[in-house]
């Protein structure tokens, strides 16, 4: 016997939708938990670090002027080349120098051969007066004489060595090492003596660098500090880092040296300053960098990785997993970034197996198919 095609249908129908109520009534198929990557925390001897801004600037620094006035005879350096300390700079026109200087050498000449007559005659008034045969009027002339002889003589010299150094004074030679500007008088031009400046010079190696530091960044880190440097609890210098605006890992290092008396009452900040070797002159005063100065003692820290770190509102929050793979959530206290790390200050031991990727795939209480993996000790950072 065929029934009709609609009756067919309807009878399809009917018996799908039983069976997908029935499944409904049972709760369906069970899903599996979602799987999540866990990790142990890093826990190492760290020390809590922090970055401040700051500028190069040179030990030493002068402005070359000439010592005597005259024209401008030559200049012996290149712009902006590196000298040493004695190195012949300029050159000032000696010739009016050393014609002073002869005039002051037959002066002395001079002084001599009337000191010399002086002397002489005062001896034979000295042999006469013991014979009676001089008045002492005239004994006292003869004295007087020699003694103003005498003295024209040390005028004389005295003379003659300022003569001596304004020709010397007439080679201005580098009172330092170090880099020279360009020249700022050209040759020919008149110089006039302790005024006119004829380039600068500063100092390269080593180099001084200075940085403001916060009050509370000061205070963190201030137990650390005896006698104007940073000294650490057992007694070994401060050692900070130092990462130019175009690197990304800092290479250098310097000492802390020292740190200022008091701090500015305008901008609640202290100055400190670190000195680096600068063998290779690369480091120029006036450069921007950025320094890693330690504010802590060596500790045992727990490390995660940022990305496992979620947020409650305003708190920050981990999910732990136990030991049936259930998730709960932990209430925790960060610090600063250490090796890429996230500093976990209070909430972990470190023994925890915690959730370190897909953190939205997780909720307190409900359970997780946990894939286990190792966080290195270090982290690469990542862009530039």
């Amino acid at each position: 016997m065929r029934f009709p095609r609609s009756v067919f249908v309807s009878s399809v129908l009917f018996s799908w939708l039983a069976t997908a109520s029935l499944a409904l009534g049972q709760g369906g198929p069970a899903q599996a938990p979602p799987p999540v990557t866990v990790a142990k925390p890093v826990v190492k001897d760290i020390v809590e670090r922090t970055d401040f801004i700051g500028r190069f600037e040179a030990i030493d620094q002068v402005d070359i002027r000439a010592r005597v006035s005259g024209y401008l005879d030559k200049v012996h350096f290149q712009d902006g080349t590196f000298v040493k300390a004695g190195d012949l700079l300029f050159t000032i026109d000696p010739r009016p120098y050393k014609n002073a200087l002869e005039q002051a050498q037959a002066a002395v000449t001079s002084s001599q051969v009337r000191l010399e007559f002086a002397q002489s005659d005062l001896d034979r008034a000295e042999q006469l007066r013991r014979s009676g045969n001089i008045t002492d009027q005239v004994f006292d002339q003869r004295r007087q004489a020699f003694l103003t002889a005498k003295a024209e003589l040390d005028r004389a010299q005295a003379a003659l060595r300022t003569a001596q150094l304004d020709v010397e004074f007439t080679e201005i030679k580098s009172p330092l090492s170090g880099r020279t500007s360009r020249k700022l008088v050209s040759e020919g031009n008149l110089v006039n003596a302790n005024e006119t400046i004829l380039t600068n010079i500063l100092s390269l190696d080593p180099i001084q660098f200075y940085f403001d530091v916060d009050e509370r960044s000061f205070l963190a880190f201030s137990q650390q500090a005896h006698g104007g440097t940073n000294i650490s609890t057992k007694g070994e210098t401060n050692e900070v880092v130092l990462t130019l605006t175009d690197e990304r890992l800092g290479q250098r290092k310097g000492k802390l040296d020292f740190v200022d008396n008091r701090l500015d009452a305008a901008s609640g900040t202290i100055r400190l300053r670190a000195v680096f070797d600068n063998k290779d002159r690369f480091l120029t005063p006036g450069l921007f960098g950025r320094v890693t100065i330690g504010a802590s003692d060596p500790y045992k820290g727990i490390l995660l990785p940022d990305e496992a770190i979620g947020s409650d509102q305003d708190r920050r929050v981990v999910y732990v997993v136990d030991e049936k793979n259930v998730v709960h959530l932990k209430l925790v206290r960060i610090g600063p970034r250490i090796d890429e790390y996230r500093v976990i200050r209070d909430g972990l031991t470190g023994n925890e197996t915690v959730v370190v990727n897909g953190l939205v795939r997780v909720r307190p209480g409900a359970p997780i198919t946990p894939q286990m993996t190792t966080l290195p000790p270090t982290r690469e950072r990542n862009g530039s």
